[in-house]
């Protein structure tokens, strides 16, 4: 059996800088805890707690004496919350993401009403939007939720997206608010990761000498579900999180395997995936 790797895949700069910084801090032997998942894969969190850096889900939970904001970054009310406790912070927020604190705290005192498209429980998107006021933005992610506004209230609309979705595929919500809102502009802050891997496995998933795909990620991946729900439109597609999640079963017909990978995918795993493949 033969397995096809997506062209791009994979660990993206700025997961594989958070994951660099966390190690090169462990190294040190220096104590601290990571706020949440640095990234959203459970063998990467796996490797941290090995390396004596462990995962907490409140400020509150610290006992060492640095707290890691990850990736996704955090509302910049943690920071202050972090060092008035007497705590140090080591940040390996993403560039991509810090660019829409930015490029939205510009939007706001320009006036314009927010609108964040993606998931609301998001870290990411919680980030951007927990110290905001309600009334200043939205969170929508469907044409559904688009049309249950009244846009017309607001003058001028500043749309950011989510940086583990790619623009194109929320063309239809952006529209929908379009149609009964004022000025809209929209925000170049897509990560160019995102887009290259979702476009590479749109391409996978039309290669017609493929049988099947797999997709490799975190459960709690939003970019890795949705390389996943790309794929599965066009072929029979299984989202694993390492070689001990494949079934035989599912390639008993297959010549040639597809294989891509979320942006929190470390190269060792799509390896161990790749070669538990061909053993196969």
């Amino acid at each position: 059996m033969k397995v096809k790797r997506a062209a791009k895949y994979g660990f993206c700069s700025g997961v594989r800088i958070a994951d660099l910084k966390v190690k090169r801090f462990a190294a040190t032997g220096q104590r601290g805890a990571i706020l949440g998942q640095v990234v959203h894969n459970e063998r990467v969190v796996e490797e941290m707690e090995n390396l004596g850096v462990r995962t907490v889900e409140e400020i509150s939970e610290m006992q060492e004496p640095t707290i890691i904001f990850s990736a996704h970054g955090v509302p910049p009310s943690y920071h202050d919350e972090a060092k008035s406790g007497g705590l140090q912070v080591l940040d390996t927020t993403c560039k991509f993401v810090y660019d829409i604190h930015r490029e939205s705290k510009e939007a706001l005192v320009a006036g314009d009403h927010l609108v964040f498209i993606g998931d609301p429980n998001h870290r990411e998107v919680i980030g951007y939007t927990n110290d905001l006021d309600p009334e200043r933005y939205h969170i929508v992610s469907t044409v559904a939720a688009a049309n249950a506004v009244d846009w017309s209230r607001y003058e001028r609309i500043k749309i950011f997206y989510q940086t583990t979705l790619n623009a194109d595929d929320f063309n239809d919500v952006v529209a929908a608010i379009q149609q009964t809102a004022g000025k809209v502009e929209r925000a170049d802050t897509i990560c160019y990761a995102t887009k290259e891997n979702q476009d590479a496995a749109r391409v996978l998933a039309r290669d017609p000498e493929i049988d099947v795909i797999v997709v490799i990620g975190g459960k709690k991946s939003a970019n890795t579900k949705h390389l996943w729900e790309i794929c599965r439109e066009a072929k029979p597609s299984y989202l694993v999180q390492g070689s001990d999640d494949l079934d035989p079963e599912w390639f008993r017909a297959a010549n040639v395997v597809g294989l891509t990978a979320g942006s929190s995918t470390p190269d060792y795993v799509i390896d161990e995936v790749e070669q538990r493949l061909v053993a196969l």
